[in-house]
């Protein structure tokens, strides 16, 4: 996921948090395929990108961006996203 979004979006700011544990109930956890997810249970993740690949785009076409770069990942069992996208410019405010 990092070396994705890193080669794709050339980010300023990438942080990626594993949220997994806070969902261990859900069957999704129960169903991620070893590999490029990153293994079983690790199917829930928040991910901030700070990257200048965003300016003139709204945040829908944004998410949808992150979306398709990690599509493999979702097909491993990648179950939830919490996305913020920010240009340079919006994250200096």
């Amino acid at each position: 996921m990092r070396r994705k979004l890193t080669e794709a979006l050339k980010p300023s700011t990438l942080t990626i948090i594993d949220e997994s544990a806070q969902h261990a109930g859900h069957a999704a956890m129960m169903v991620a395929k070893p590999g490029k997810a990153g293994g079983p249970g690790e199917t829930h993740f928040k991910v901030e990108v700070v990257s200048e690949a965003f300016e003139g785009l709204t945040q829908v076409k944004r998410q949808r961006m992150v979306y398709q770069l990690l599509a493999d990942e979702f097909n491993m069992g990648l179950h939830a996203l919490a996305l913020v996208t920010r240009t340079p410019a919006e994250a200096s405010k």
